[in-house]
């Protein structure tokens, strides 16, 4: 199953902290948070940006600062689901 915008979170997460995102923490959270991961929509991913992500980081020991928020904001307000990413044209999605 896609889930290109949790997906595109997750990979915007990872380039802000240098690491791999903790992606089944951050999938769990959001099940909790009663959001589902398979069908973000962008609002959901724009708040989760905010109200999930620097918790679920910090329980990791990374930090998640305000320029991080609005770096991977902006990258996920723009992000298009439509439009296949280079890893999915390369796996064959």
């Amino acid at each position: 199953m896609r889930r290109p915008r949790f997906d595109h979170l997750a990979e915007e997460i990872s380039i802000r902290i240098g690491k791999l995102a903790p992606r089944h923490a951050l999938w769990l959270r959001m099940r909790e948070c009663g959001l589902d991961p398979d069908r973000l929509t962008r609002d959901d991913a724009l708040a989760a940006c905010e109200e999930i992500v620097p918790g679920v980081l910090r329980e990791h020991g990374w930090s998640w600062s305000e320029r991080d928020t609005r770096a991977v904001l902006r990258a996920v307000a723009r992000h298009d689901p439509s439009v296949r990413s280079p890893a999915e044209w390369a796996s064959g999605f």
